[in-house]
């Protein structure tokens, strides 16, 4: 069991699966204490050394009140998102809103609501505390076909992250952003199911979400966890504003 996160505390929003789950665990084994939470509470179970709880993002009540039960933290993680399937003419304005509510405005909330008390945890330590995004490939960094509304709101994201590094670098606040490519999840094997029914065979669909990565395949949520804990860690002290693509060639 490694030590690079020992005496840390982080929270991990989305902890219940895929990415999200791969990241506490990864930050449990170094040694942090982890405030996982997620929408659906059950899905923490098996996090048995976290401290886990029921958290809707959507809520900046709901958000607010948990980072003052929290209390201050080193690191923070912003995972919870939604993938909207399609183009601009298939995107309604409540697509478009919902996309920007749990993908941007979500970080938002949650940065808004931890980053006093990390501030304070940076101050107290002399070091830095965390904040690291989860944006995506399908953004800033490249356009694809049907990610309209996910494309706009995960570049939205690199913009958040830059902004709020740019503000708080002399205060001991790194923040930086992960774009990853295609990563298999419990939420992605959903969307492979749901357009191989348009598609007329989930075969189909598959070897489309492959083709597109240039590894020819698809990665498991585990290989992005490594790349947080670096950048969540003192080793990355020198690294803010960034954007760590962990894509297996997607943006070349």
């Amino acid at each position: 069991m490694g030590g690079r996160l020992k005496g840390k505390i982080a929270v991990v929003t989305a902890a219940g699966q895929g990415i999200g789950r791969a990241i506490a665990e990864a930050f449990l084994a170094e040694g942090a204490t982890v405030h996982a939470s997620d929408v659906a509470r059950d899905k923490l179970d098996g996090l048995a050394k976290a401290k886990k709880a029921k958290l809707d993002v959507l809520s900046t009540k709901a958000v607010e009140a948990y980072a003052a039960k929290v209390g201050p933290v080193d690191i923070l993680v912003n995972v919870a998102g939604y993938v909207h399937h399609g183009t601009v003419l298939d995107t309604s304005e409540k697509d478009w809103d919902f996309s920007f509510d749990l993908n941007v405005k979500s970080m938002h909330r949650t940065i808004r609501a931890f980053l006093p008390g990390m501030l304070e945890r940076a101050r107290a330590s002399g070091g830095t505390s965390s904040i690291v995004n989860i944006a995506s490939g399908a953004s800033s960094v490249r356009g694809i076909p049907n990610r309209y509304a996910y494309g706009a709101s995960k570049a939205a994201v690199i913009g958040l992250t830059k902004s709020v590094a740019a503000d708080f670098i002399r205060q001991g606040i790194r923040c930086n952003a992960i774009a990853p490519g295609t990563f298999r999840s419990p939420s992605w094997e959903g969307r492979v199911e749901e357009l191989g029914k348009s598609w007329g065979s989930k075969e189909k669909a598959l070897e489309m979400f492959v083709q597109r990565q240039p590894m020819g395949r698809v990665a498991d949520a585990a290989e992005i966890a490594p790349i947080v804990v670096y950048l969540a860690s003192d080793e990355a002290a020198f690294t803010t504003g960034t954007v760590m693509k962990v894509d297996g060639g997607f943006s070349l």
